[in-house]
């Protein structure tokens, strides 16, 4: 029984993904932000231990850790817990704008932090980031969360090159238009006109993402390492 970290695991893909891990026979544990009626309840459908920490707070995901260490070592990280906001350039504020990188980079930087080092004493371990398909081309009123979103990609990369000789997969997904609650705010036309960009033709599931995710957790993606794959039903190729 594999250890799975799951950021962002109560809700959207984060949630998708603890459904389908614990399917497998997974041993997940889902950090959430805030959520507790969440958390309660995909804790009851699929028996994932859920921990309360804000990813973006070093001694939350250090308590966080602690809690999941009395289980074992982390064998897949999946840093999901993300959050995003339109809005133009010209009216973010520096605030908006450090919050977005705390929860979107930071937390993704701490987290790995605190469970890297079981992967290394091991010689083995997956950790796939959830960055976004405008991480890869940007979106127009969604800089900060672009900009965020590229920096995980770099983060991806990197980190691949620095621990491939440990044994360590790092990889990266990047989703597209996804049927999630972060897409809620978009009203139906605006959810009609990105469909028409979609090769595909259809908003993709939470579950379709999930998929991808877990395959790159998988033994089958034992040779491939700092890449990204966009789930996205070809609207960027």
């Amino acid at each position: 029984m594999r250890n799975v970290v799951i950021t962002g695991g109560t809700r959207g893909i984060g949630a998708a993904c603890t459904r389908l891990f614990t399917q497998k026979g997974d041993r997940v544990f889902a950090l959430y932000q805030r959520n507790d009626t969440a958390a309660e309840q995909i804790a009851a459908e699929t028996g994932a231990v859920t921990i309360r920490a804000d990813v973006s707070k070093e001694s939350e995901v250090l308590a966080a850790a602690e809690k999941i260490h009395k289980y074992g070592d982390c064998d897949v990280l999946i840093n999901n817990a993300g959050i995003a906001r339109i809005k133009l350039f010209t009216e973010i504020t520096a605030d908006e704008w450090d919050r977005m990188f705390s929860v979107n980079v930071r937390g993704a930087f701490l987290v790995t932090k605190a469970f890297l080092p079981d992967m290394i004493n091991k010689k083995s371990g997956k950790i796939i980031n959830v960055s976004s398909m405008w991480g890869q081309t940007g979106a127009s009123c969604e800089v900060h969360y672009s900009a965020s979103k590229a920096a995980l990609i770099g983060f991806t990369k990197a980190l691949a090159k620095e621990v491939g000789l440990s044994g360590i997969c790092v990889n990266c997904v990047c989703p597209g238009v996804i049927d999630t609650e972060m897409n809620k705010e978009l009203d139906a036309d605006v959810m009609a006109e990105l469909m028409e960009e979609i090769p595909l033709n259809k908003i993709g599931s939470a579950e379709e993402a999930a998929n991808s995710i877990f395959f790159l957790a998988s033994d089958k993606a034992g040779y491939i390492t700092g890449q990204v794959l966009g789930v996205n039903g070809g609207m960027v190729i």
